[in-house]
């Protein structure tokens, strides 16, 4: 997860705490980074002008202000429930995590009772979805596409056969329930699709991509469609 992203996630989650609050500690784990840096990126958002408290000692922590909060936002219960079902139906999509921060964020903004219709209508839903890949892995996957940067990833292929890639990503495509990430491979010098749980360790390189364009993938599967929904 990019800092950006993360100083955005974390203070969403301040947000939720409400009045309670929540430890640096705590943080540091939902983050999977050190309690200095989650200081130091508490710091970062005060700066930023976030209404951050904290509170010291034995049952204390760090929240954020009433003022810090959005506006009404205007959503049906079942446009929420339409949110909340998509993400949870798909936990290894691209960027699912802030999709599901986001969602939290609607439904907390949402009128009392539009909210608890919404909650009555998500009971009725179920999802039965393969776990998500390694939270690390698609981080870093996520920062490379978006930062058009090399990756380098430890890849075990279907039959077994494990290797060390460097990708330039080109673009996310779901197929027959898998995430693939498809990308110039500088291994094999042509392009490949990866399927994202077999994406064993991933790191983001400095080298930026060589601009890839889409069109290089060649045809996209008979169903595939851009996730936009919309003309260009």
């Amino acid at each position: 997860m990019r800092r950006s992203e993360r100083l955005h996630a974390l203070s969403e989650m301040l947000r939720r705490s409400g009045a309670r609050g929540v430890t640096a500690e705590r943080l540091a784990r939902e983050f999977e980074v050190s309690v200095r840096t989650v200081k130091r990126d508490l710091s970062a958002l005060e700066n930023s002008g976030e209404p951050i408290w904290s509170r010291p000692g034995p049952g204390g922590g760090y929240g954020l202000a009433k003022s810090g909060s959005l506006p009404p936002v205007t959503l049906s219960s079942s446009q929420a429930v339409a949110l909340m079902a998509a993400v949870s139906a798909a936990p290894d999509a691209p960027y699912a995590d802030l999709a599901a921060a986001g969602i939290r964020k609607i439904m907390d903004v949402l009128d009392s009772r539009t909210r608890a219709h919404a909650y009555e209508l998500a009971n009725r839903i179920w999802v039965d979805a393969l776990p998500a890949s390694s939270r690390a892995v698609r981080s870093a996957v996520e920062e490379a596409m978006a930062e058009q940067r090399v990756i380098r990833i430890r890849y075990t292929s279907r039959d077994g056969n494990t290797t060390i890639r460097d990708v330039e990503p080109v673009l996310f495509a779901s197929a027959s329930g898998r995430w693939y990430l498809v990308g110039w491979c500088r291994l094999r010098d042509a392009m490949r699709w990866f399927a994202v749980s077999r994406i064993e360790r991933a790191s983001v390189t400095k080298t930026a991509s060589n601009g890839h364009a889409v069109h290089e993938v060649g045809e996209p599967p008979e169903n595939a469609r851009p996730v936009h929904g919309g003309d260009e």
